[in-house]
């Protein structure tokens, strides 16, 4: 295939039926709360799977340096994409036409973020064009805004971008910035019903090589099977998960938070997000957690204390299964356990964090990480 370097054994692996649900739970936690619920991604998926075969996954490494690699994903509120159903197109037609504004194929794409249905997303576009999915990501989590990538924080642009929506919309952006990107995305997906497809960030695959997060969808993956595997053999699937987090170069530093009730619930849609807080209280009178979202999980006070923020992740499961809670999903009595993890390395240099760090999203706290606030430095 054009644009691809001859690859090793190593650098191609397929994503059957079991990989893509074991990649659905995976994304689910490094969601964060957000990227969009993988329930409905994983149903196509698995459809796809029985017409065409597996999903191709290649290494970032398979890429040649001339590649055409697009970064896609979906943007809106999570709240409306649970009940707004796609048309299955959106991706397909976008990523067309991106394809005639550059003046050739695509050769591969990536999720623009490792989050959530996001997570899932481009493997059905992938599998529409005939082309593989980097095992890469722009975020290495989910975040709500566009610029928000490290895509952009490496100074990128997100343009050309083009959206579109189940109704058969179609809009190309060109924006002098991609703060302005956001903006303008941000305010398209709301009239386009609150959720349309987006691509993005088109790369070379020398940037995609220099910039994007390696290993991410791999990771998922291991993340998943590690739940599945410890239900099956009655083992706790939450240490599991963080075993699996733990091996991984990205998220080195994880673990429980909190276990208890949810007892309150402020969510609204406005804006183009799902925004809101969640209050939990332990068993047993076993103190109390809130958390701020805005689609994803921002920050976690522990008794008034923070004990986790952005770009570290905070994650609500089921305190039985270990399956994700996003935040369209919460809902008041849902007993469950936080669990925090380390973001991965380049969100947290200074860089980075002005982006990504509390301060972006209006938090007066600095950034501390979450090892360091839960005593995990030597796990």
């Amino acid at each position: 295939m054009a644009g691809l370097a001859p690859a090793r054994l190593d650098e191609r692996a397929r994503i059957g039926a079991t990989a893509l649900g074991d990649l659905a739970r995976g994304a689910a936690f490094l969601g964060s709360g957000g990227g969009g619920d993988p329930y409905h991604n994983r149903l196509l998926g698995e459809a796809m799977i029985a017409r065409r075969g597996p999903f191709e996954l290649i290494a970032l490494d398979a890429l040649a340096d001339d590649a055409l690699v697009v970064p896609c994903g979906w943007i809106g509120a999570p709240t409306v994409s649970v009940e707004k159903l796609p048309n299955g197109n959106e991706a397909l037609r976008g990523l067309r036409r991106l394809e005639e504004l550059l003046g050739r194929r695509i050769d591969a794409v990536l999720p623009i973020e490792i989050g959530g249905g996001n997570g899932l997303a481009p493997l059905i576009a992938a599998a529409q064009l005939g082309i593989p999915v980097v095992d890469a990501d722009g975020m290495g989590r989910a975040f709500p805004e566009s610029q928000m990538s490290i895509f952009s924080i490496a100074g990128l642009s997100a343009c050309p971008s083009v959206m579109t929506d189940a109704s058969g919309a179609l809009v190309i952006i060109e924006a002098a910035d991609n703060h302005t990107h956001e903006r303008l995305a941000r305010q398209l997906s709301i009239a386009m019903g609150g959720d349309a497809h987006m691509t993005e960030y088109p790369l070379t695959g020398r940037l995609a090589k220099a910039h994007a997060i390696p290993g991410s969808i791999s990771t998922a993956i291991a993340a998943g099977a590690a739940i599945r595997q410890a239900r099956a053999a009655g083992e706790d699937p939450f240490e599991a998960l963080f075993a699996a987090l733990r091996a991984s170069p990205l998220y080195r530093f994880a673990g429980a938070l909190f276990d208890g009730k949810i007892t309150d619930l402020e969510r609204e849609t406005t804006r183009g997000f799902a925004i809101g807080r969640v209050t939990i209280e332990g068993f047993m009178g076993a103190g109390r957690l809130d958390i701020e979202f805005q689609n994803e999980n921002l920050v976690a006070r522990r008794d008034g204390k923070i004990c986790a923020m952005v770009p570290d992740l905070i994650t609500i499961m089921d305190r039985e299964t270990a399956e994700t809670i996003t935040t369209d999903r919460l809902k008041y009595g849902q007993r469950v356990k936080v669990a925090g993890a380390a973001a991965p390395p380049m969100l947290r240099d200074a860089k980075a964090l002005w982006m990504v760090g509390p301060s972006a999203f209006g938090l007066a706290e600095a950034f501390v990480p979450i090892e360091k606030l839960n005593g995990w430095e030597d796990l």
